[in-house]
């Protein structure tokens, strides 16, 4: 009898989450397939520091011989998974990189919480691999315990730790909500900022906002030097309901000058219809709002790769 109830309950819950996003659904942009600017060849990479953007929030990043792997999504649809269904976005652009690609070589995977667009089970079973360490949101380990990665590290907004290869990882706080179903009251959120030791004697800094709301506790970050690289979202704003969990790209914009960071990475966009604003919006807002330094914003589609300009990078600390 407990077994029919909790069955009964599920399908309910299961009910109304499609009945939700069809509802949703009707209201969003219909994209046809879009195009990636192409397939990063990785291994070609040297010895400084690279980035790519795969899709959505999913970027790759690597600084002196480590690969970090940022809310890595590959599956063609997220959502509720009902055995073999899903309810939820898919995407329209094909991710730049697949999990099969990366497989054994990542060394890192951040996860900056628990939503079903930013934790995506299926991909992380593909890269789940003895020799990567992750680092995740507080409360949410125990969704990965099953899976043979290295080590799992929770990080609460304020907390640091440094990981094999001399990579320095801090949590940072963001303006987001962290619940995978509406029962996970206690799963945390969080941006991360990324330190690594260069040759140039100063570290190298990344940071990775995740996903946020506008907030000026980014501002913080330029203390005691600002970032190299910004990686901040720049879509799921429309309508204005949703900005008190999403920043706009004129927010993003203005959050990264907070940051007095030097290169920016516009992600979260060009992958899910997740809103109703025109999936190409987000772009064109943002190089306006960027204005004569829109020269800053360094990766503009999925597949196009930034080397990190040793030279730039000392004098952004010498200028400073």
């Amino acid at each position: 009898m407990l077994l029919g109830a909790a069955a009964a309950v599920a399908g309910a819950l299961a009910l109304r989450v499609y009945l939700q996003y069809r509802a949703w659904q009707r209201r969003f942009p219909k994209p046809p397939r879009l195009p990636i600017a192409g397939r990063p060849d990785v291994e070609a990479w040297g010895d400084g520091c690279y980035f790519t953007w795969i899709g959505h929030s999913t970027v790759l990043m690597q600084l002196f011989g480590v690969r970090i792997l940022t809310d890595p999504v590959f599956s063609a649809q997220v959502g509720v998974r009902l055995g073999p269904l899903c309810v939820g976005p898919r995407r329209f652009t094909d991710p730049a990189l697949t999990a099969d690609d990366l497989a054994g070589r990542v060394d890192v995977v951040l996860l900056s919480h628990a939503h079903l667009d930013h934790l995506d089970m299926p991909s992380l079973r593909r890269l789940a691999d003895r020799r990567v360490t992750v680092v995740t949101a507080a409360g949410t380990a125990r969704l990965l315990r099953r899976l043979p990665f290295a080590a799992v590290h929770e990080l609460a907004p304020g907390q640091a730790l440094t990981l094999p290869g001399g990579v320095r990882v801090t949590a940072v706080p963001v303006r987001h909500w962290g619940a995978r179903f509406p029962w996970n009251r206690h799963y945390g959120w969080n941006g991360y900022l990324i330190e690594k030791e260069s040759p140039h004697g100063r570290p190298v800094r990344i940071l990775f906002a995740g996903d946020t709301a506008y907030t000026d506790a980014f501002a913080t970050v330029a203390t005691p030097l600002p970032p190299d690289v910004v990686c901040m979202p720049i879509g799921a704003y429309a309508p204005d309901a949703f900005q008190r969990a999403h920043c706009t790209p004129e927010q993003a914009w203005r959050m990264f000058l907070d940051t007095q960071g030097e290169w920016l990475i516009p992600m979260h966009w060009r992958t899910f219809v997740l809103s109703q604003e025109p999936v190409e919006e987000p772009l064109s807002r943002l190089l306006a709002a960027a204005g004569h330094e829109a020269g800053r914003i360094v990766i503009r589609c999925q597949g196009e790769t930034f080397q990190l300009p040793a030279a730039a990078a000392r004098a952004t600390t010498e200028n400073r």
